[in-house]
This record gives structure tokens, C-alpha cells and sequence, in this order.
């Protein structure tokens, strides 16, 4: 029996017009008969009832009509199926992260787990927040690494999925220090003085979080957007060039503030406290990520 016919079946029994159905099934007429012929044959009993226009189903017809379609169903679903069975005994963990936590806080976090219990294989891939969203919602990773805010909620802070907090950061407003050591660029409340700032992408998971607890603050004052960025890896370097103010997570800048070669452009009160969480599925991950999950929350 090959399934093509049980698609064949299908296309006839909706309509009863053999015609319609070959046409659907881009097959000749004729090829779709026997098709349906020799499925009728492998059944061992008539399936339509040819004498009526159009064609009817048979009593078997109507009995065989629901089992071809769970039939189909239960084949669609086999490599999905294989799929979680392969991961439910893999130890390789997913991973997608934002690209500022690929490049500070991941490698820190990972060699601290890995002194108490062996992770094994991780695959980690690295992009803007809402590509690693999309790469969850599409089943590709187990888990997200990301900044968050609890003003700044994304797809990923609702059901099905859950989170735990796993640090902290904080954006700071900064600068490139002057020859005195001051913010060469102030956050100041002067129509004489236009502020040059240096934002992040709607992509960004930082711009989305300054986007919700910036926009209306920096209304005050006289600003203008001099550059924009997806990756505050990005942003620093424009900083440090003297382009203007941007809000950079302290993991990214430590260096630079123990230097001095950045400095705060505005008071502890334009500081944004933000979240480091891991977001996964609430579905079974494999056995090497739920390991993973429950050493997070029993720690």
C-alpha cells in the first residue's frame, strides 16, 4: 500500500469527481483510477460507489475515510516524534544568547556550573534578542540567554515558556572621559546643549528595555539620535570614539570604567537595573537539559 493513495482516496471522497480530484492530485485520470483501484484491491472491499454521479462512499468507504486520515496523521507526526525521543537521552544543551552575554557573561557562567557538575556538549548560537525568540518559538534551541526587564516584557515571558534569573547587570549611561576625567557628553537640562545619543535597534532586547524606560525621560531634553546599532559591542566603540552617550551593560564595560576611559554621563538615578535570565519550553528538553534546569533551581 503506498500512502499516496490514501491522499488519492481522500481528494475522491470529498467530491465524488474523479476529474476534480485527479486535477488536484496532478495526475491524468485515468492513473487516478487505477490508483484508487488498486487501493480498493489492498483493502479488499469497494470503497465508492461508482454507479452514482457523483461518486459515493461506500459504507466501508465512510469507516475507511477516518482511518485514512489518522493514518496520515500519525505519519506526520513520527519526525517530530523521533525528534524528542533522539533529544530526550541527548546531552548536548541549545543554547541561543544575546550577542553582549555571548561575549561576557556566557563563558563566566558556564566555567562556574562546570566546576561542580560536567555540562558536556553546548551549541550555543549568538544573535539579536528577537531572532533568539524566533529560534525558541520554531523548537530550534532549548533554551535563551538574555538582559530582561520586568517593564519590557517580550514573547518569551509568557506561557508556554518560563524563566529563572540567573544574574544581574546594569546599563549604564556613559561616556568618553574629557582631559579632565569628566563625561566629554553630559546628560544635561540645557536648550543650549543637544545631547548626541548613541540607541539600539528595535531588535535589540537593550533597545527594547531603554525603549520602555528611556523614551519618556529623555523627552526633557534637547537630543538627537547621532547612531544607531543592533549589538551594544557595536555601541562601544562609538563611545569610546566620543560620538555620544549610550547605555552599555557594566559585564560589557568593566575594563573601560576600571581605566577611566569611560565614565558616567548622568547620576546613579539614569542607571537601569536589569536581569540576566534563561528562558526555556515547559515541555520535556532531554535529559542533559532538564539536568541543567534543575541544578539552576535547586542551587
Amino acid at each position: 500500500m503506498n500512502l499516496l493513495w490514501l491522499e488519492d482516496f481522500l481528494a475522491v471522497a470529498a467530491t465524488g469527481n474523479f476529474s476534480r480530484a485527479a486535477e488536484d492530485r496532478h495526475c491524468s485520470q485515468p492513473a487516478f483510477s487505477r490508483r484508487i483501484r488498486a487501493l480498493e484491491s489492498w483493502v479488499g472491499v469497494e470503497l465508492l460507489d461508482r454507479s452514482s454521479q457523483p461518486a459515493e462512499l461506500t459504507e466501508a468507504g465512510e469507516w475507511f475515510s477516518a482511518v485514512a486520515k489518522e493514518i496520515l496523521a500519525r505519519v506526520a507526526r513520527v519526525p517530530e516524534e523521533a525528534q524528542r525521543l533522539a533529544e530526550a537521552n541527548s546531552a548536548t544543551l541549545r543554547l541561543a544568547a544575546t550577542h553582549a552575554l555571548s561575549f561576557t557573561f556566557l563563558p563566566r557562567w558556564l566555567r562556574s556550573l562546570e566546576s561542580n557538575t560536567p555540562l558536556g556538549p553546548v551549541q550555543l548560537m549568538s544573535d539579536v534578542l528577537q531572532r533568539c525568540e524566533a529560534l525558541m518559538l520554531n523548537g530550534k534551541v532549548q533554551f535563551v540567554l538574555s538582559h530582561a526587564h520586568v517593564d519590557a516584557r517580550g514573547v518569551l515571558d509568557a506561557a508556554p515558556f518560563t524563566s529563572t534569573q540567573i544574574g544581574t547587570d546594569v546599563l549604564l549611561p556613559l561616556s568618553v572621559a574629557d582631559g579632565k576625567g569628566k563625561a566629554l557628553h553630559p546628560l544635561r537640562d540645557d536648550q543650549d546643549h543637544v545631547v548626541p545619543i548613541l540607541r539600539y535597534s528595535d531588535e535589540s532586547g537593550l533597545g527594547r528595555i531603554m525603549h520602555a524606560l528611556l523614551d519618556r525621560r529623555l523627552d526633557k531634553f534637547v537630543y538627537r539620535t547621532v547612531f544607531t546599532a543592533h549589538l551594544a559591542s557595536v555601541l562601544r566603540p562609538m563611545v569610546l570614539d566620543g560620538r555620544g552617550i549610550a547605555w552599555l551593560p557594566k559585564t560589557l564595560v568593566e575594563d573601560d570604567l576600571r581605566s577611566g576611559a569611560l565614565v558616567p554621563a548622568a547620576g546613579p538615578e539614569w542607571s537601569i537595573p536589569v536581569a540576566i535570565k534563561l528562558y526555556r519550553d515547559d515541555k520535556f528538553l532531554g535529559s542533559g537539559a532538564e539536568r541543567l534546569w534543575q541544578m539552576l533551581n535547586t542551587a
